[in-house]
Formats: C-alpha cells, structure tokens, sequence
C-alpha cells in the first residue's frame, strides 16, 4: 500500500520538481518551540520532514547536530515525546509525510513491536536507523515494513555496484544519498560528481534518490535538485535554530522563523533546478515556424 512517502514524490514527479527535506530535531530547544518549527515546515516549502531522535552517542553527526540532540535532551526529551510530538504535528497536518531518523539503541529499549505499533498510531510514515546495517534487516527493517512504514537506507561515495543491491534489497520510500564521506555539516566542495552518483544508482533502482550532506544553501540546493528526486538539508537548519536562541540556550521569538526563512529560501532554490524556460512556442519567430509545419505538413 503507497504510503505518504510514495504519494509525495509521485506528486513531484508530476510537477518535475525535487523534494526538499528537512532535518529537525525533535525537542530542540524544547518540545512547544519544535511543534512549531513542525508546524511552519511545510508552508515554508518543506516536502518531507525528517525528526531526529535525541540519543547520546551520534557516531555518524556532526557538532551541530549533536549539540542539538543534547539540548533536546536537556529539555527532558525522549522517544515517547518525540512520538507525542509526532503525533501533536498530525492534528493539524495529514498530509506532510514524516520520517523518524537516529540510532538503534532508543528503538532497542523501547522495544520493537511497540515502538512500531506507537509510530504508526502517531502517523510516522518512514525510519532512517543510520547504525543498523542491511544484514540486521530482521532486527527492524522487516518489520518496519510489515507494519507499513518505509525503511529508508543510506548509500555513500563508498556504496559500489557490488554492495547497491544489497542495501536496495529492502529499502523502500526514497535512498539516502550521503553526497560524501564523513560526519553530518562537512562541507561538499564539488557537487559535479552527485549527477554521475544519482545516474548510477538509478541504473539499480526505481526508488527516487535524494541527496544530503553539505547542503548549506539555495544555491547547494539548486544544484543538486537539477539531477536528484530530493535534497536533504539537515545541520543548515540546526545552526540557525541556535544562533537565534539566548545565551542559555532557551527559545527566542525569532527561533521558528530562523529556521522556517532558511527553508524558504533553500526551497526557492529547488524550485529553480528545473524552472521550465519560456516556451519559445509563443514568440513570433515560434508562430511563424509553426504555421510553415502545418503547410509543409
């Protein structure tokens, strides 16, 4: 059954335009200034929005993102919040899919079953699990989506044609292209090489690539949306989200905007990757070209 994940880029398909994706942390700063970051997403041009779990030992994030993950759980955040959190979005928004992302452990504890059965009751469309690797795909995966939910897998520079179908082999929603090798906030110098990466994996997959990491920008944006079905943007939005908070790290009147601005303008950028150019059709030199067709025809 296509779940909400499927049914947006089957939309953006139809529009020929990329997602946008937008990483958030769940309870950063605290939990009533995240529901309105939530809330402010999808009006400032966000497709899919992904939820961090906070965990206490993010192997694959940069500083950014770990500092976030700990103020949110200084503010008294856990995997039952975020899933209220979740749920408290959904009131509001039944459109918007949402795509839980972070580690093993906080699922481990909570325990499988019931973690999925709260998920979906609290309208999680997809799971990004970075440190569960695809030959554990019946520790979650499997069960992931049995209970209809899309488990999004992550490829790297480093993914070659020989591991690809491995990792395709359960992954459903969209893949996770990380555009290069390191932790979350490196800077991407040369995006020449996404094009070749996303024409490469699409000769293993019909499942919509989406791009992240390095993405700073409209312009990092712009670029990667001309090729890939998605551009992630993640630790961009994390920063402004604490340069607007006070020294104590405590929610200011500016933090939702700082972050919802950014996403605007990040998604103005994807909106002009494939910005179809003035139909030449329409011009005099276009009409007269057209009326010799049809006496020739």
């Amino acid at each position: 059954m296509p779940t909400r994940i499927d049914a947006r880029f089957k939309d953006l398909r139809a529009q020929n335009r990329a997602a946008l994706i937008t990483f958030v942390m769940a309870g950063d700063p605290d939990l009533s200034t995240s529901l309105e970051i939530l809330k402010g997403l999808p009006a400032a041009g966000a497709d899919i929005i992904e939820v961090g779990m906070p965990f206490t030992d993010p192997m694959a994030d940069g500083p950014a993102i770990q500092a976030a993950g700990l103020r949110a759980l200084k503010a008294g955040t856990t995997l039952k919040k975020t899933l209220k959190l979740v749920a408290d979005f959904r009131a509001s928004d039944r459109t918007t899919p949402i795509v839980l992302m972070g580690y093993y452990n906080p699922i481990y504890v909570f325990g499988v079953d019931a973690f999925l059965a709260a998920a979906t009751q609290a309208g999680v469309d997809g799971l990004i699990v970075v440190d569960l690797p695809p030959e554990e795909d019946a520790e979650l995966c499997l069960p992931a989506r049995a209970a209809g939910l899309n488990f999004i897998r992550l490829a790297a520079p480093t993914t070659d044609d020989k591991r690809l179908p491995k990792v395709l082999e359960n992954t459903s929603g969209f893949l996770y292209y990380v555009s290069l090798t390191g932790i979350t906030g490196a800077a991407l110098a040369d995006y020449s090489g996404v094009a070749e990466a996303v024409a490469r994996i699409k000769r293993h997959t019909g499942l919509p690539i989406a791009v992240g990491f390095g993405v700073k920008n409209a312009d990092n944006a712009e670029a990667i949306a001309k090729t890939a079905d998605g551009v992630v943007v993640g630790t961009a939005l994390v920063a402004a989200l604490k340069n607007s908070l006070g020294a104590d790290d405590r929610a200011r009147p500016g933090t939702v905007s700082a972050v919802t601005e950014l996403v605007a303008e990040i998604a103005g950028g994807v909106a002009r990757a494939r910005a179809r150019k003035p139909d030449s059709a329409g011009s005099p030199l276009g009409k007269f070209l057209g009326t010799l067709a049809k006496v020739w025809s």
